[in-house]
């Protein structure tokens, strides 16, 4: 175990800091109304829907990158399977949106994947698909709703998940090759995080 201190990040790699967040009842929603212009509805996501989507919600601001470390076979594999569920907000035809409700381990959900694309934010569109996330959750028989967030996602998903009833429960910092470096993103993406 570490103790308290700076340690050295060798170039090349991206530290974050991960927070864990989970929810062991339904909490209330705020009822929001579906934004107009949107349509709320469930995909059988395609690889290529999936990774389309995948990188307009989080790859250009925020480094999502975990999903495209993946083989279209991998990825296949979690698209394919029936506990878990996909869904999205279309906007004048195209979607604008991922919500990916991972059921694969017994009694629990993890939100495994929420968010908008620029085309969304700040029009109320969150707080929709935020309610229908823990609506979708508790239908089925869990008793545990997580999910986690870092550094290198939105400076507001933090907040907006402790708004919507989770609660922070363990912190870790990782470390792992920088997307950018490795050729997964390119170095134009995540602008405010610095390639070192």
């Amino acid at each position: 175990m570490l103790g308290d201190g700076q340690y050295a990040v060798p170039q090349g790699k991206l530290p974050v800091i991960v927070t864990y967040l989970e929810m062991h009842a339904r909490a209330a929603t705020k009822d929001a109304a579906l934004p107009a212009g949107l349509t709320f509805r469930q995909v059988t996501p395609t690889l290529a829907w999936y990774r389309d989507v995948f990188s307009r919600v989080g790859s250009q601001d925020w480094l999502w990158y975990g999903r495209l470390k993946l083989s279209d076979a991998e990825l296949q594999a979690i698209l394919d399977d029936p506990q878990v569920h996909f869904y999205t907000l279309t906007k004048d035809g195209r979607d604008e949106a991922l919500l990916e409700l991972d059921f694969r381990e017994s009694g629990a959900c993890e939100l495994a994947y929420f968010g908008l694309t620029s085309a969304l934010i700040g029009t109320g569109a969150g707080r929709y698909l935020m309610d229908r996330a823990i609506d979708l959750a508790w239908l089925q028989d869990i008793k545990r709703f997580h999910v986690h967030t870092c550094t290198i996602d939105s400076p507001q998903a933090l907040g907006f998940y402790v708004r919507s009833g989770f609660t922070p429960y363990k912190r870790e910092v990782e470390i792992d090759d920088d997307p950018r470096s490795i050729g997964l993103l390119p170095e134009t993406h995540g602008a405010r995080t610095p390639i070192i």
